[in-house]
């Protein structure tokens, strides 16, 4: 009998990718960021739904340019976000001297409680800063209003929820800006990338010069340029530095892949959400907890959260997937409660960390397992079964 074995993903680059990225290093000599590049942004655009796109080497990146074009336009304030995040959703906000103020997630979709993000929100509120978890949206009809209303900016991570959609309209849409990640694992993979969207101009140009060492230059808005290289006659025109930004563009190469890429995202997403229902389906509901918002998803990985706050049961889990050689990841999006994690500890002072019930429970008690677009039918009938027989 085979050996039953299931990694977090599979194939993820295939090799109509590799052949195309190896046709275009064969016959061209630019591989830096250029043409395939402005490309792959134009094509992510209209897939996505925006105006203008800015490719950048990883999702993490994404996020601190987000956030210092923020300050930069915007000043500083607070910034709500949630618990339940990846490690440089937060990250960002600090290291651009925001504050980050905590609300608790829903069991449901994974995603900060809308009524509890309205409850945060002060007069010193920039920004709700979103996560759509694991392929999940996280925004309801109350918090857009609320925030509208109170004139709040709203910034969506996508990174792991590319394609699902709140209302038919895809996440990434409802904000001024979001964020994507193309790390290996996600629903499209430049192997490593990220992309930053949004349909305000001026952020989008401010976002292109933070990506290329905050260099005039790289804003792409000629009549822009004339008018601050006449402000800085002392200063090469090539090197004005308008910005104190990084160096965090992606290449020629990457960009192909993800060209190639985009064409089949669409079918890969409905077969990511088929394969989660069913997945659902064959769980033991007396053992997990089931009752997810599945309107709209895009999953990114399954979701595997034990109802009971038993430390024996967890461990009895573990023991159970790695016999089996299930590739797992405890707590989840970013491995739990952000709240918890060292980098942070300045920053939650005061804070009980124990009254955040949902992701408390999703960090101890809290998986994801792979799911991916290949994964068949019957292999997910013995993941369940396996899974089950905790």
């Amino acid at each position: 009998m085979k050996k039953f074995n299931h990694p977090l993903m599979v194939n993820n680059i295939t090799l109509e990718d590799r052949i195309n990225a190896a046709n275009f290093i064969k016959n061209n000599k630019v591989f830096t960021q250029s043409k395939k590049v402005l490309e792959f942004e134009k094509k992510w655009s209209n897939w996505l739904g925006v105006k203008y796109s800015v490719f950048v080497n990883s999702g993490s990146s994404a996020n601190f340019l987000t956030m210092t074009a923020l300050k930069i336009i915007y000043g500083g304030g607070e910034i709500i976000v949630p618990p339940l995040t990846w490690s440089s959703d937060i990250v960002s906000v600090i290291n651009n001297d925001f504050k980050p103020v905590f609300v608790d997630i829903q069991m449901k979709n994974l995603s900060m409680n809308s009524k509890e993000v309205i409850k945060k929100i002060t007069k010193k509120t920039k920004a709700v800063f979103i996560t759509h978890a694991q392929g999940f949206n996280g925004l309801s009809d109350d918090l857009l209003k609320f925030i509208k209303k109170r004139k709040i900016i709203l910034i969506e991570d996508v990174c792991e929820s590319h394609g699902a959609t709140f209302k038919g309209k895809k996440l990434g849409t409802f904000g001024l800006a979001s964020n994507f990640s193309f790390y290996y694992a996600h629903h499209l993979s430049t192997i490593e990338g990220g992309m930053v969207c949004t349909n305000n101009k001026k952020f989008y140009e401010i976002v292109r010069m933070l990506r290329g060492h905050g260099m005039l230059r790289e804003s792409g808005n000629v009549n822009f340029e004339k008018r601050i290289i006449k402000k800085y006659k002392n200063l090469s025109p090539k090197f004005i530095f308008l910005y104190p930004g990084f160096n965090m563009r992606n290449n020629e190469i990457s960009a192909v892949i993800g060209i190639n890429q985009l064409k089949r995202l669409d079918i890969n997403n409905r077969l990511r959400a088929l394969n989660l229902k069913y997945f659902l389906e064959k769980l033991d509901k007396k053992i997990f907890f089931l009752e997810y918002d599945l309107i709209g998803n895009s999953n990114y990985a399954f979701p595997l959260i034990l109802r009971s706050n038993n430390i024996k049961k967890r461990n009895k889990l573990e023991k159970i997937m790695n016999k089996f050689n299930i590739e797992f990841r405890r707590g989840n999006a970013g491995g739990g409660n952000q709240m918890r994690q060292p980098y942070i500890k300045n920053y939650v002072r005061g804070i009980n960390i124990k009254k955040f019930k949902n992701v408390e429970h999703v960090h101890n008690f809290g998986y994801y397992i792979g799911n991916f677009p290949s994964l068949k039918k019957d292999k997910i009938l013995k993941l369940a079964a396996i899974l089950n027989s905790l």
